[in-house]
């Protein structure tokens, strides 16, 4: 028989470098065009040379057209990373995970010059708080030279490559108003955030810092105790409240919570664990480093509190049983870590679960009534708001321990830890 030839498929053509702007050309242009080939992998020398042209200084005014293109970028890519989902302090955490502080420097000065375009009665005041928080600078290339050591030339660089990481994060979820578009009043009396409510939020995590840092275990159970009863209580009078009202449902109240490497998928575990524990439901997005929580708000403040104060107790204690060696002699590693990690999200569960039931009973005998179906028809609420949101969601499994010591250890540490941010009360 004669041979058959084999077919081969087509090489795909590699996407020439982009030869860079005309000397001439308008800094606006030149920045488009610079970011444009970053995103399409057509970098190379051309961005070099458009970062070069940016940066020169020997005209003033060319100089000066150069930071306002450079500061108006910014200002616009904010604007359409928000369109696409974004909060503030995300988007600058998530520049920090993929080009360092200094993008993450950029990132905020980007938030701060978008806010100052708009009028503060449209902007959601929570909006503005996260954009307060972050340490924003007024000239980013000044800032980037003189707290990075970075020369004009680079600092033009990395601003290019920020726009060009903005330009690339993917849609999420819209959880709040974009500046512009908020207006005051849209919260119904009822269901807004009151004093009493953040009065109460302040006390719990008072008594979670005073939880975390005490030496004395004793200590740290009766500063849980008491901020698991203010929780819980607040959390049947709302309840109760909200079930007499025929107004619609806030069980599709959502937010970010940051899940970090490493350990992230232990971590992700954990915050599952925390929020089904509290009417909540907790979406990984495994490549974002970062878990959607969904539920009522309050039920998601207390979830943030948990996980937050609980992440706080498993590294101070992974730290503490890091430093005792294994049954070989060997410094524990990062088997040991990890499997520490794992036990720790799997024994909170088990507590959560634990505490569930013990506190249900009590909890109904105090609120005069049966809460059973209460709190089923709020889960009902939040699992649909859940598939409205995301659709059908997969579900992966957890690679099992390597380390026996690790495991036990955190076992050990999940046992110990504070449960403070509140005690549950389940419908389970």
């Amino acid at each position: 028989m004669g041979s058959r030839k084999q077919r081969r498929a087509p090489r795909e053509r590699a996407v020439p470098d982009w030869d860079g702007p005309a000397p001439a050309s308008p800094a606006a242009d030149i920045v488009t065009e610079a970011v444009d080939a970053l995103v399409t992998g057509r970098g190379g020398g051309g961005v070099d040379l458009a970062a070069a042209l940016l940066a020169d200084t020997e005209d003033p005014a060319r100089a000066r057209a150069a930071e306002e293109a450079l500061t108006a970028a910014l200002r616009d890519a904010a604007g359409s990373v928000w369109a696409r989902g974004w909060q503030p302090a995300e988007a600058v955490r998530r520049l920090d995970r993929l080009l360092g502080p200094a993008a993450a420097a950029v990132g905020a000065h980007a938030a701060a010059a978008d806010l100052e375009r708009h009028s503060p009665a449209t902007v959601d005041p929570a909006w503005t708080a996260q954009v307060r928080a972050l340490e924003t600078v007024a000239d980013p290339l000044e800032h980037l030279g003189r707290a990075h050591g970075l020369l004009r030339f680079e600092a033009v660089e990395l601003v290019l490559r920020t726009l060009a990481a903005l330009r690339a994060l993917p849609p999420l979820q819209r959880l709040m108003d974009v500046p512009g578009s908020h207006r005051p009043g849209r919260v119904r009396p009822s269901r807004a955030r009151t004093e009493v409510d953040r009065g109460k939020l302040a006390r719990v995590r008072a008594l979670l810092a005073k939880a975390e840092s005490t030496e004395f275990p004793e200590e740290a159970e009766a500063l849980s105790a008491r901020a698991q009863e203010l929780m819980a209580r607040h959390s049947i009078d709302r309840a109760l409240l909200e079930a007499d009202e025929e107004e619609s449902s806030e069980a599709g109240y959502a937010r970010r919570v940051p899940v970090d490497a490493p350990y992230d998928d232990s971590k992700a575990v954990l915050l599952h664990e925390v929020a089904e524990a509290n009417h909540c439901r907790a979406v990984w997005h495994r490549e974002l480093e970062t878990c959607t929580v969904m539920g009522f708000p309050d039920d998601v403040d207390a979830v943030d509190l948990l996980f937050t104060s609980l992440l706080v107790q498993a590294e101070a204690a992974m730290r503490a049983g890091s430093s005792v060696r294994d049954r070989s002699g060997r410094r524990a590693g990062r088997d040991f870590r990890s499997s520490f990690m794992s036990a720790f999200a799997v024994r909170v569960g088990e507590r959560l679960a634990e505490a569930a039931r013990s506190v249900r009973d009590a909890a109904q005998a105090e609120a005069g009534r049966d809460l059973v179906p209460l709190f089923a028809a709020r889960e009902r609420e939040v699992e649909k708001a859940v598939e409205q949101a995301f659709g059908e969601l997969t579900y992966s499994r957890m690679r099992g321990p390597y380390s026996e010591d690790g495991w036990n250890a955190g076992r050990a540490a999940a046992d110990a830890a504070s449960l403070g941010s509140r005690r549950p009360v389940t419908g389970r």
